[in-house]
């Protein structure tokens, strides 16, 4: 049987049986991005990046390195993806056409989308996504012409970013699930164990109480190497009265809300201590300055002004919060927005954030405490349920 028939049979038996929303969410998001496409008179949009096809259409699958795209048009919505990917499209999918192409033979990618795009005379690209292959642009820009491509990338981000009432429950679900995979961690933290040990624990209870494949597995770090970020674990052996850093993520119909905890083996020194206590102060902040009228500025600002008197002694990536969404590996970052300086969109009602604030003195610590948020109109409200303590870890 060739993919064809694969696919011909999938469709005949579980057409869209694993659509993570219903039909009238999916309906409602193609609304927007097609009354946004008027406004910028746009004839089509394509769509590279595997959380901005899933967003418009529910397709899914962890295979996310191949070449997969959506052609969005007022009248049609396509979806080209590999021969062994069709299947999953014919499930989990919402499109009036499928298109597959071998996926050994990258030469039959460019004919039918060119066919599909010969009409159109403005067509926007996300020209800064990862999905967006050089050489496919370059093979479809000889054959529709250059100058019919324009930059298009914040049309859908500026949808993406204000999250339906769905998409919240959706999250929800991920912060409960990421909730039960830290608990089971922290409580088995012992010294002598390896960093390794308590990562497989807590992956086995975000597993265990539902979570699909992350879109970036569990961290967990532990004494000087806190001070270096984005390092995960490696065999480390743990020790008494050292921090152990640990941020997870669950995937809840590809939704994730983050979470950072910090555990010590021992009583907490007085610098872990006023360390957690000043990224508390800054998470109040924060939220206190995340409503409808303020900016990510603002709140970057007002966040900084407690930071500063520590700028020389603890290191900060600058980046107060991310918004968060269905994504896929090798980040849950969604990429629609950021709260930093110097970025002066205003908060909107519905918007999600995780708000990483770890703390690091590079080479000998860090304190990671951290919580997934929705705007509302009094300010933000956690998602996920961090108490902002150091939780102590102790032989019993």
């Amino acid at each position: 049987m060739d993919y064809q028939h694969y696919r011909t049979a999938l469709a005949e038996t579980l057409a869209q049986s694993e659509l993570p929303f219903a039909p009238a969410e999916y309906q409602m998001r193609l609304d927007k991005v097609r009354h946004a496409m008027t406004q910028r008179g746009l004839d089509a949009l394509l769509l590279t990046d595997p959380a901005d096809i899933n967003y418009l259409t529910g397709y899914h699958t962890f295979e996310v390195s191949v070449h997969a795209c959506l052609v969005c048009t007022p009248t049609q919505l396509v979806l080209q993806v590999a021969s062994i990917e069709t299947g999953a499209a014919v499930v989990t999918a919402r499109v009036d056409e499928i298109i597959g192409y071998r996926w050994e033979n990258l030469d039959e990618i460019i004919t039918p989308l060119a066919d599909l795009l010969t009409a159109c005379e403005q067509i926007g690209i996300d020209g800064w996504s990862s999905g967006l292959r050089v050489g496919v642009m370059d093979a479809l820009t000889t054959s529709v012409g250059k100058k019919r491509f324009c930059e298009a990338g914040g049309l859908l981000d500026t949808i993406r970013i204000i999250k339906s009432s769905a998409e919240l429950e959706m999250l929800s679900e991920s912060a409960r699930i990421t909730a039960a995979g830290l608990e089971a961690a922290m409580a088995a933290i012992r010294p002598g164990m390896t960093d390794n040990d308590i990562a497989a624990i807590g992956a086995k209870a975000l597993l265990e109480n539902g979570s699909e494949f992350m879109s970036l597995q569990p961290i967990v770090t532990s004494g000087h190497r806190i001070g270096v970020i984005h390092v995960n674990h490696k065999r480390r052996v743990i020790q008494p009265n050292e921090p152990i850093f640990l941020e997870f993520g669950a995937a809840y119909q590809r939704y994730t809300a983050p979470m950072m905890r910090t555990a010590v083996t021992g009583k907490p020194s007085a610098e872990l201590t006023a360390t957690r206590d000043l990224c508390r102060s800054l998470f109040e902040s924060l939220c206190s300055y995340m409503k409808p009228g303020n900016t990510f500025d603002d709140a970057a600002k007002a966040a900084d002004t407690l930071l500063s008197p520590t700028r020389d002694k603890l290191f900060f990536s600058g980046v107060f919060g991310y918004a968060v969404g269905a994504q896929f590996p090798p980040s849950w970052v969604e990429g629609t927005g950021y709260i930093a300086q110097g970025l002066h969109r205003p908060f909107e009602e519905n918007m999600v954030f995780h708000l990483p604030l770890c703390l690091r003195v590079p080479g000998q610590w860090g304190v990671g405490l951290s919580d997934t948020v929705v705007v509302t109109q009094h300010g933000a409200e956690p998602l996920t349920n961090n108490d902002w303590q150091l939780y102590q870890a102790t032989d019993k």
